[in-house]
C-alpha cells in the first residue's frame, strides 16, 4: 500500500470506440435528455392538476415520472459534460454517490414496475373491487416501500465496492461509475463484491420479472374471458403499454449484469438505452398516448396562454 498513491478522484474514459464523435453525440444526447425531462414535466404536471387522474393507476405513472427524472440525471449530466469539452475527472465520493443512486434508482424501477403489474391484475381481475383493495393507504405503502427498498439495496451494494483499497489505476473504463467498470480498479480480492453485486442484481430482476409475468399470466386469461371485444381491446391496450417498458428496462440488465463478458461497447449503447432512452419514452409509452392525459394537458395549458393574451 506504501507503494501506491491512493485515488482520490476517478477518470471516466467514456463510451468505448467513440472517438472524434463527441459533439455528434453531444447534440444526441442532449436532445434525449431535454425530451425526457419535459416529457416527465408534462406527465406530472398532469397527473396533480386533474382530479380525474388521481387514481392508482396514475398515481405509480406519477412515481416512474419522479423516478425517471432521478435516474436519467444520475449519469447523463456528467456525461454531457465532458462530451462539451471538459475534464474527464470525477471526484471519489461524486463516484460514490453516482453508483449509489444508480443502484438506488435501478433497484426501485423493478419494483415499481412489478406493483404497476400487480396493480393492473388487480384492476382487470377483480374491477369491482380494485378501489376497495388499492386504496389510497395501500398505495402509499406500496410506492415507499418500492423508495425504501431501493436504498435498502443501495446500501448495501455501494459499501461493499468502496470498502476496498483503489491505489492503483484510476481510469473507469466507462462512462459513469458502475460496479463492472470499478471494481476492476481495486488493489485487493474482489470476488465477495463480484458475487453479491451479481446474486443481489440477478436475483432482484429474476424475482421481479417472475412476479411480473405471473400477474400478466393471469391477466391474460382474464382478458380472454371478457367477452366485449372492445373491452378485451382497452384491457390489451393499458397491458401492452406496460409491457413495452419492462422489456426496455429489464433487457439491459440481462444482458449488462447476467452475462459474464459484456462487450465493452455493447454495454454502453444498452446502458444508454437503459439511463436516457427508456425514460424518454416512458411517457409516450404510458400516458401522452392516453386521453385522459391529453385533456388534462389540455386544461392546464391553455389557461395560461388565454391569460397571456388577455393581458396583451
Amino acid at each position: 500500500m506504501r507503494n501506491h498513491t491512493v485515488v482520490t478522484e476517478f477518470i471516466l474514459l467514456g463510451i468505448p470506440e467513440t472517438e472524434g464523435l463527441e459533439t455528434a453525440l453531444l447534440f444526441l444526447f442532449s436532445s434525449f435528455y431535454l425530451c425526457t425531462l419535459l416529457g416527465n414535466v408534462l406527465i406530472l404536471t398532469a397527473i396533480i392538476s386533474s382530479t380525474r387522474l388521481h387514481t392508482p393507476m396514475y398515481f405509480f405513472l406519477g412515481n416512474l415520472s419522479i423516478f425517471d427524472l432521478g435516474f436519467s440525471s444520475t449519469t447523463v449530466p456528467k456525461m454531457l459534460f465532458y462530451l462539451s469539452g471538459n475534464s474527464h475527472a470525477i471526484s471519489y465520493a461524486g463516484c460514490v454517490s453516482q453508483l449509489f443512486f444508480y443502484h438506488f434508482l435501478g433497484c426501485t424501477e423493478c419494483f415499481l414496475y412489478t406493483v404497476m403489474a400487480c396493480d393492473r391484475f388487480v384492476a382487470i381481475c377483480f374491477p369491482l373491487r380494485y378501489t376497495v383493495i388499492m386504496n389510497h393507504r395501500v398505495c402509499f405503502m406500496l410506492a415507499t416501500g418500492t423508495w425504501m427498498s431501493g436504498c435498502v439495496h443501495a446500501m448495501i451494494l455501494t459499501p461493499l465496492t468502496f470498502q476496498l483499497p483503489y491505489c492503483g489505476s484510476n481510469k473507469v473504463g466507462y462512462y459513469f461509475c458502475d460496479i463492472p467498470a470499478v471494481l476492476p480498479l481495486a488493489c485487493k480480492d474482489t470476488s465477495l463484491a463480484q458475487r453479491a453485486g451479481f446474486t443481489n442484481v440477478g436475483l432482484l430482476s429474476l424475482i421481479c420479472f417472475f412476479l411480473i409475468l405471473v400477474s400478466y399470466t393471469c391477466i391474460g386469461i382474464s382478458i380472454s374471458k371478457i367477452r366485449s371485444a372492445e373491452g378485451r381491446q382497452r384491457a390489451f391496450s393499458t397491458c401492452s403499454a406496460h409491457l413495452t417498458a419492462i422489456l426496455c428496462a429489464y433487457g439491459p440488465v440481462i444482458v449488462i449484469y447476467l452475462q459474464p463478458n459484456p462487450s465493452a461497447l455493447l454495454g454502453s449503447i444498452i446502458q444508454i438505452l437503459n439511463n436516457l432512452v427508456t425514460p424518454m419514452l416512458n411517457p409516450l409509452i404510458y400516458s401522452l398516448r392516453n386521453k385522459d392525459v391529453k385533456s388534462a394537458l389540455r386544461n392546464v395549458f391553455p389557461k395560461k396562454t388565454f391569460l397571456e393574451v388577455s393581458s396583451n
